[in-house]
């Protein structure tokens, strides 16, 4: 398989439908998806399962027990953490090929420990109504997507 534009780092997600329904997404756009440990769920639980579809096959999907891991082997990788606490937009931000765009759990997003990884400026928002406190993780993660594939020239298509 050839290299991925993008590269979406998921940090111990905890539902199993919304993983399925960012391989199903990553089938469609060419991205890599890396899982980092724990998870809430086995990954061929039933549920991701139905949500991905029969789109596992088409889909780069990869298991790492730490994000230190991922980066000890990804060093050249540039890391995008997306996350409420960003001061950017995620549009406001030039991707380049070979992007990881990583995101935390879907109750506690990404630690403090694990920001500390990312250059500043490489934390983004997805911009939202005041009082508002976060998108659910799928939706999340196809929004900072497709921005970076638009800015890819929708690569690989």
């Amino acid at each position: 398989m050839s290299e991925s534009a993008l590269h979406i780092v998921l940090c111990q997600p905890e539902i199993p439908p919304n993983t399925g329904n960012i391989i199903r997404l990553c089938a469609n756009t060419g991205a890599s998806l890396h899982v980092i440990e724990p998870l809430g769920f086995e990954m061929d639980d039933k549920r991701l399962r139905r949500a991905g579809l029969d789109y596992h096959e088409f889909a780069n999907v990869k298991t790492w027990d730490s994000l230190p891991r991922y980066i000890d082997a990804h060093g050249d990788r540039r890391l995008i953490a997306v996350e409420t606490s960003g001061e950017l937009a995620h549009s406001d931000i030039a991707y380049r090929s070979g992007d990881s765009l990583v995101f935390g759990s879907e109750t506690k997003g990404l630690s403090l420990e694990l920001l500390a990884l990312f250059d500043v400026s490489h934390i983004v928002r997805l911009p939202m109504l005041p009082g508002s406190r976060s998108l659910n993780l799928s939706n999340a993660v196809a929004v900072a997507v497709y921005e970076a594939w638009r800015q890819l020239g929708y690569a690989g298509r």
